[in-house]
Parts: C-alpha cells; sequence; structure tokens
C-alpha cells in the first residue's frame, strides 16, 4: 500500500497539482486565462466522451447492463446518504442539498487521475468504464433537487392551515423545466453525452481523426488542468476551514466510505479489478464542474464556498494522493 501511494505522489499529475497549490498559498502570480481553463475543461469533457462512446461501440447491450444499473444504483444513493450526514451534523437545508449534489456527482478529472494510474500500474478496466462516467453525472443532481422539493413542499403542507389542505400549493411541481435543462443540458453532460454518443455512433472509424489530440495527449492537457485545478483548490482552502472540523472530516471521510460503495457494487455487477476500482473512484469523487453549474441556477442559496471548497480543496487532493491507491487495494482485496 505505501508504495501504491508513494508512487501515485510522485505521478506527474498529483505533483502539479501540489505546485499550483503551492503556487495559491504563497500568493504567486501564477494564473490560467478564463479561456484557456475552459478550453481545457472542454478539451477532457470531449476526450473521455468520445474515448467512452469508441469503446461502448465494442459491447453489446448485454455486457453492459450490469454496470449501467450499478452506476444508477451509486447515483441515487449517494445524496441520500450525503443528505442525511449532513442533516444529522445540522448543516441547514439549502447548503445540504448543495453538497448531496456535489458528492453524488462525479469528478470527471478524479477519474482521469485513477485511469493514468492503472495505466502506470498496468491494470487493465472495461473500455466501456468512459461511458459510465456519463451515466453517473447527472442522476444525483436530479435525485437532490427532487428531495430538495420533496422535504419544501412537506413543510408547506405542515404549513397550511387544515381548512385548507385541499389547496395544492404552486410549488409542489417537484422539478421545473429549468432544474431539467441545466441538469441534463448544462455544458459538461451535453458535451460528454454528445462525444459519447459520436463515438459509439462512429466506432473505430472516429479513431485516425480524434486519436492524435484527444487520446496521444491526454495526459500532457490533464497535467495542465490539473495544474489550474492546484490553483483554485489552494485560494479555496480557507473557505473551508471557516466551517469547522466537521465538514473537513466529512470531505475526507465520505469518500472512504463511497468509494468502499462504489468498488462493492463493482464487485457485484462482475467488473474486473481495474474496473471496481474505478467505480470506486467514481463514487468516491465529488462533482466541480456539472454540479455547481446546476446549484447556481436551481439552488442559488447555497453557498458555493462550501460545497466547492470542500470538493476541490479537501476531496479532491485527498482522493488524487490517498484515496485512488485505497480504493485500488480495497478491489484488489476483495476480488
Amino acid at each position: 500500500m505505501a508504495d501504491i501511494i508513494v508512487d501515485n505522489l510522485l505521478s506527474p499529475v498529483v505533483l502539479f497539482f501540489v505546485l499550483g497549490i503551492i503556487a495559491a498559498i504563497f500568493k504567486s502570480d501564477l494564473k490560467f486565462p478564463g479561456a484557456l481553463s475552459e478550453a481545457l475543461s472542454i478539451y477532457l469533457l470531449i476526450a473521455i466522451g468520445i474515448k467512452g462512446g469508441i469503446e461502448l461501440s465494442h459491447y453489446s447491450i448485454e455486457s453492459v447492463i450490469g454496470p449501467i444499473l450499478g452506476a444508477l444504483f451509486l447515483g441515487i444513493v449517494t445524496p441520500v446518504i450525503t443528505l442525511f450526514i449532513m442533516r444529522l451534523i445540522k448543516m441547514d437545508l439549502k447548503n445540504s442539498i448543495g453538497l448531496a449534489a456535489t458528492y453524488g456527482s462525479i469528478s470527471i478529472v478524479t477519474y482521469g487521475a485513477a485511469i493514468a494510474f492503472l495505466d502506470k500500474s498496468g491494470i487493465a478496466y472495461e473500455g466501456f468504464m468512459n461511458a459510465i462516467v456519463v451515466l453517473m453525472e447527472s442522476p444525483a443532481i436530479l435525485v437532490s433537487l427532487l428531495l430538495l422539493k420533496v422535504i419544501e413542499n412537506k413543510k408547506e403542507m405542515l404549513s397550511i392551515p387544515s381548512q385548507n389542505v385541499g389547496i395544492t400549493p404552486s410549488s409542489l411541481n417537484l422539478i421545473d423545466k429549468e432544474v431539467i435543462r441545466e441538469s441534463l443540458f448544462g455544458k459538461s453532460i451535453l458535451l460528454l453525452v454528445g462525444s459519447l454518443f459520436i463515438g459509439l455512433v462512429l466506432g473505430e472509424r472516429a479513431v485516425p481523426m480524434v486519436k492524435p489530440l484527444f487520446m496521444d495527449l491526454y495526459g500532457s492537457v490533464l497535467i495542465l488542468f490539473l495544474l489550474n485545478m492546484g490553483l483554485i483548490a489552494g485560494q479555496r482552502l480557507p473557505e473551508v476551514k471557516k466551517y469547522g472540523i466537521k465538514l473537513l472530516l466529512f470531505g475526507m471521510f465520505t469518500p472512504l466510505l463511497f468509494g468502499t460503495l462504489g468498488v462493492f457494487v463493482g464487485m457485484f455487477v462482475g467488473l474486473s479489478l481495474g474496473g471496481a476500482t474505478l467505480m470506486g473512484v467514481l463514487a468516491g469523487s465529488a462533482s466541480y464542474i456539472a454540479a455547481p453549474a446546476a446549484l447556481k441556477t436551481s439552488v442559488p442559496e447555497a453557498n458555493p464556498s462550501i460545497y466547492l471548497g470542500l470538493a476541490l480543496g479537501v476531496t479532491f487532493p485527498f482522493n488524487l494522493i490517498v484515496g485512488i491507491p485505497v480504493y485500488y487495494e480495497l478491489a484488489k482485496w476483495i476480488l
């Protein structure tokens, strides 16, 4: 275990992430132009999506239905557990929902780092796991927003005088069109699903055109993206500290809980060692692209410094340094 953690710490993606954190802590003038940061995000989304689609084209629906159902199960269960934990520690409802959506959804970059870890270790994994990434991005966001509406509607119903019980509040519309649009057609999910579909339709015919940019250069672009993420994470660390030790502990131990659940689900649906590891990584990660975009529109009262600060400042580096090798060792022990 120690050797694996050391190897992961000494990988270029982790070291450049740490470099970004150091730059932020010491107030360096290093920064990424907004347009470049956006371009790197778009690149990673397309690269993961199209590779997933190409790989998925090699499999029949019968061979992937189990992992797909496992992914949907995790996307439903993890936000419910997160909301329960947040209510136990007396977090207000809106910020609890923000964390439920963030920790129920997944981090594409953590997944990319896990792939780099497996490739470096020579561990094979199912090619359709790139497609599972897409499936786990959106359900938790929808479930979290649904939970918010259900809880708010329950409170409203309890506040209605008994003589007006037959009156249905206008707010009983569980999820409005804007919520659905943002959850399904936000840029991250649109690019992931769209690229996945293109890769699925074209299959191997797409490889000659996409390989030079979206496959051969993937690791190098990931280094640039993680350097930028390190800068952002370092800037947000003080924001997380303001909310106390309970949130910091949540940001470190919840990934282990969900990651363990993900590994067991991966084993249950018949994934290989590498596939179960990736399922654990996905379940244990937290979103800082799709979920924050949806929350900004649907739950503006939720404080971004809490859900973004915790996801980027605590859980992301924790998974990058400790979580990935732990999920791998757990999967190896189980399988």
